[in-house]
């Protein structure tokens, strides 16, 4: 182990500690940290910083700022252990000041990843992915939340799920439908027989019996967008896993706004779901899709009389 990998372990068991999980900073910096090592650097220069931050050809302006993001925040930390550390200034690579509109998943189109994902080989690696995209689609749980998810957090019995130690190191219970339990109970019998001595207790598993981890998922989850013929309407952009999180909470709120009741009343019911600790995370969703700001400016018209 080089002395920048021992660094950026200590640098991460520091904050983990301190209740932050950076599972998607730790994957970055151990990168990094094998980058820099191989271009022979010693400690933290902006220039290989730089320069590995910029490595992915088709990365977004925010995946490139947040690549760079997590290499000054450890860079910020080892300066105080070694003078010759060099802190990347964050505006060589900004970020966007705003939140990118949501792909919004047609149902069909859902089924359609489903259908894609069932035909993917080994059968395990099938049944994980097909069931993974139908949770996340029908609970909005984030990935991460999925990828945590312990055999003994699903209770089929009262149809709950528990999601531990989340975002900001908050837990909750998700209710589930008949049908997703249902579901879950059908890969679990496969997973298990498939792989009836799985390494871990997880309760989605690799082929390998452990724990999936987000490239074993972005990565086929983008050959099952281009399979099932799901495209986004920029050029530039493609449709993402977590945007089946952002389109269970709009058809959410569509179905409210439909049936006619107080969505306003119903907003903290959604936020805890979702687990937004700040409602305004919820609010936003007002703003996501035209036909849901539509239906909120009509509301807004009717409660005023039709006054402008």
């Amino acid at each position: 182990m080089s002395d920048l990998d021992r660094h950026v372990q200590e640098y991460l068991a520091v904050r983990r500690a301190l209740g932050f999980k950076l599972v998607g900073e730790g994957q970055l910096l151990a990168e990094f940290a094998a980058f820099a090592q191989a271009a022979g650097e010693r400690t933290i220069t902006t220039r290989a910083a730089l320069e590995w931050a910029r490595l992915p050809r088709s990365g977004s302006p925010n995946y490139l700022s947040r690549r760079l993001r997590a290499v000054r925040g450890f860079a910020r930390y080892l300066r105080a252990l070694d003078s010759a550390c060099e802190v990347p200034p964050i505006e060589l690579l900004p970020a966007s000041k705003y939140r990118p509109i949501p792909y919004l998943y047609r149902d069909r189109e859902i089924v359609a990843l489903m259908a894609a994902a069932g035909g993917l080989g080994p059968p395990l690696r099938a049944a994980t992915m097909e069931t993974l995209i139908g949770l996340l689609a029908c609970t909005g749980l984030r990935i991460g939340e999925a990828i945590r998810l312990d055999r003994g957090d699903i209770d089929p019995t009262h149809r709950v799920l528990t999601v531990r130690d989340s975002k900001f190191g908050k837990s909750r219970e998700v209710l589930l439908h008949d049908s997703t339990v249902a579901a879950l109970a059908d890969y679990g019998e496969r997973r298990d027989r498939l792989c009836p001595l799985a390494q871990e207790r997880s309760f989605f598993i690799t082929t390998r019996g452990t724990r999936l981890a987000h490239p074993t998922i972005y990565q086929p989850f983008r050959a099952l967008l281009d399979q099932a013929g799901v495209r986004h309407p920029s050029p530039s952009r493609r449709p993402r896993i977590h945007d089946l999180r952002h389109s269970f909470a709009v058809k959410t709120l569509l179905g409210w706004y439909r049936d006619g009741g107080d969505v306003a009343a119903r907003m903290p019911l959604l936020s805890t779901y979702l687990g937004h600790v700040d409602p305004a995370a919820t609010y936003w969703y007002l703003s996501a899709a035209p036909e849901l700001l539509g239906l909120a400016a009509d509301r807004l018209e009717l409660a005023s009389g039709g006054r402008s």
